[in-house]
Protein backbone atom coordinates (compact mmCIF):
# COMPACT_ATOMS: atom_id res chain seq x y z
CA UNK A 1 0.00 0.00 0.00
CA UNK A 2 2.16 3.22 -1.25
CA UNK A 3 0.86 6.53 -0.07
CA UNK A 4 0.42 9.31 -2.45
CA UNK A 5 2.38 12.61 -2.31
CA UNK A 6 -1.27 13.87 -0.85
CA UNK A 7 -1.28 11.83 2.25
CA UNK A 8 -3.97 9.41 -0.14
CA UNK A 9 -3.18 5.27 -0.52
CA UNK A 10 -2.87 4.28 -4.20
CA UNK A 11 -6.42 2.64 -3.88
CA UNK A 12 -7.75 5.47 -2.54
CA UNK A 13 -6.54 8.02 -4.84
CA UNK A 14 -7.55 5.57 -7.88
CA UNK A 15 -11.25 5.70 -6.06
CA UNK A 16 -11.56 9.31 -5.97
CA UNK A 17 -10.67 9.33 -9.69
CA UNK A 18 -13.00 6.76 -10.50
CA UNK A 19 -15.67 8.84 -9.12
CA UNK A 20 -15.07 11.63 -11.32
CA UNK A 21 -14.03 9.53 -14.26
CA UNK A 22 -17.92 7.69 -14.09
CA UNK A 23 -19.06 11.38 -15.21
CA UNK A 24 -16.66 11.88 -17.99
CA UNK A 25 -17.19 8.72 -19.71
CA UNK A 26 -20.80 8.67 -18.84
CA UNK A 27 -20.63 5.00 -17.33
CA UNK A 28 -22.25 4.70 -14.10
CA UNK A 29 -20.59 1.22 -13.80
CA UNK A 30 -17.43 2.91 -12.81
CA UNK A 31 -18.69 3.92 -9.55
CA UNK A 32 -18.64 -0.19 -8.10
CA UNK A 33 -14.99 0.48 -8.13
CA UNK A 34 -15.03 3.78 -6.43
CA UNK A 35 -17.61 3.48 -3.60
CA UNK A 36 -18.88 1.52 -1.03
CA UNK A 37 -22.51 -0.14 -1.41
CA UNK A 38 -23.59 1.51 1.08
CA UNK A 39 -21.82 5.04 0.27
CA UNK A 40 -22.97 8.14 2.08
CA UNK A 41 -24.15 11.24 0.08
CA UNK A 42 -24.35 14.12 1.61
CA UNK A 43 -26.71 16.09 0.59
CA UNK A 44 -28.79 13.86 -1.73
CA UNK A 45 -29.73 15.20 -4.76
CA UNK A 46 -33.42 16.10 -5.65
CA UNK A 47 -34.73 12.22 -6.60
CA UNK A 48 -31.89 10.78 -5.14
CA UNK A 49 -32.03 7.34 -3.55
CA UNK A 50 -28.99 6.26 -0.86
CA UNK A 51 -26.01 4.50 -1.34
CA UNK A 52 -24.03 3.36 -4.50
CA UNK A 53 -27.41 2.13 -6.14
CA UNK A 54 -28.69 5.89 -5.87
CA UNK A 55 -25.99 7.57 -7.44
CA UNK A 56 -25.88 5.32 -10.62
CA UNK A 57 -29.41 6.90 -11.85
CA UNK A 58 -27.31 10.58 -11.56
CA UNK A 59 -24.13 10.34 -13.72
CA UNK A 60 -26.89 9.11 -16.33
CA UNK A 61 -29.04 12.02 -16.00
CA UNK A 62 -26.05 14.38 -15.73
CA UNK A 63 -24.78 12.50 -18.99
CA UNK A 64 -28.34 13.48 -20.63
CA UNK A 65 -28.45 16.65 -19.77
CA UNK A 66 -24.71 17.50 -20.21
CA UNK A 67 -23.80 14.94 -22.93
CA UNK A 68 -19.98 16.61 -23.25
CA UNK A 69 -19.78 17.09 -19.15
CA UNK A 70 -15.87 16.82 -18.39
CA UNK A 71 -14.99 17.10 -14.17
CA UNK A 72 -11.43 18.41 -14.25
CA UNK A 73 -9.75 17.61 -10.60
CA UNK A 74 -7.84 20.48 -9.47
CA UNK A 75 -6.39 19.77 -6.08
CA UNK A 76 -6.67 16.57 -4.11
CA UNK A 77 -5.57 16.60 -0.25
CA UNK A 78 -5.60 14.10 2.11
CA UNK A 79 -4.71 12.42 5.20
CA UNK A 80 -6.00 9.57 6.61
CA UNK A 81 -8.48 8.28 5.19
CA UNK A 82 -9.98 11.42 4.17
CA UNK A 83 -9.66 13.61 0.95
CA UNK A 84 -10.60 16.91 0.02
CA UNK A 85 -11.27 17.62 -3.44
CA UNK A 86 -11.83 20.86 -5.70
CA UNK A 87 -12.75 20.43 -9.37
CA UNK A 88 -14.49 22.11 -12.39
CA UNK A 89 -17.85 20.65 -14.49
CA UNK A 90 -17.70 21.93 -17.87
CA UNK A 91 -20.60 20.99 -20.00
CA UNK A 92 -23.05 22.15 -22.74
CA UNK A 93 -26.99 22.14 -21.10
CA UNK A 94 -28.00 19.72 -24.14
CA UNK A 95 -30.83 17.99 -22.52
CA UNK A 96 -33.58 18.25 -19.71
CA UNK A 97 -32.01 18.85 -16.32
CA UNK A 98 -33.80 18.69 -13.32
CA UNK A 99 -37.11 20.10 -15.16
CA UNK A 100 -35.14 23.13 -17.14
CA UNK A 101 -35.22 22.39 -20.98
CA UNK A 102 -32.40 22.57 -22.89
CA UNK A 103 -30.74 25.87 -23.81
CA UNK A 104 -27.50 25.06 -24.94
CA UNK A 105 -25.42 26.66 -22.86
CA UNK A 106 -22.22 26.11 -21.57
CA UNK A 107 -21.54 25.37 -18.30
CA UNK A 108 -18.47 25.70 -15.70
CA UNK A 109 -19.09 25.48 -12.31
CA UNK A 110 -16.88 25.02 -8.92
CA UNK A 111 -17.34 21.70 -6.81
CA UNK A 112 -15.86 20.67 -3.40
CA UNK A 113 -15.90 17.55 -2.33
CA UNK A 114 -14.69 16.09 1.29
CA UNK A 115 -14.23 12.19 1.01
CA UNK A 116 -14.15 9.58 3.93
CA UNK A 117 -12.13 6.04 1.87
CA UNK A 118 -12.19 2.65 3.90
CA UNK A 119 -8.99 0.80 2.43
CA UNK A 120 -9.80 1.18 -1.00
CA UNK A 121 -13.46 2.72 -1.68
CA UNK A 122 -15.31 5.89 -0.46
CA UNK A 123 -17.34 5.66 2.03
CA UNK A 124 -18.86 9.13 2.93
CA UNK A 125 -18.76 12.49 0.50
CA UNK A 126 -20.10 15.92 1.53
CA UNK A 127 -20.29 18.17 -1.66
CA UNK A 128 -20.79 21.43 -2.60
CA UNK A 129 -21.52 22.55 -6.20
CA UNK A 130 -22.12 25.79 -7.51
CA UNK A 131 -25.69 25.06 -8.87
CA UNK A 132 -26.76 29.31 -9.16
CA UNK A 133 -23.89 29.71 -10.85
CA UNK A 134 -25.50 27.21 -13.19
CA UNK A 135 -28.39 27.69 -13.33
CA UNK A 136 -27.51 31.21 -14.69
CA UNK A 137 -25.09 30.30 -17.23
CA UNK A 138 -28.04 28.72 -18.66
CA UNK A 139 -30.06 31.64 -18.52
CA UNK A 140 -32.69 29.92 -15.36
CA UNK A 141 -31.98 32.42 -12.80
CA UNK A 142 -32.92 34.61 -11.58
CA UNK A 143 -36.39 32.88 -12.45
CA UNK A 144 -38.32 34.46 -15.42
CA UNK A 145 -41.26 36.39 -13.86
Amino acid sequence: MTMQDNGLTTAQQQAIETLYRAFNERNPDLLDQALTPDWQDTPLGPGQQPGLAGMKPVVAMFGAAFPDVHIAILDIFGRDGRAAVRARITGTHRGEFFGIAPTNQPIAIAIHEFHYLGADRITHTWHLEDWFGMLNQIGAWPPVQ
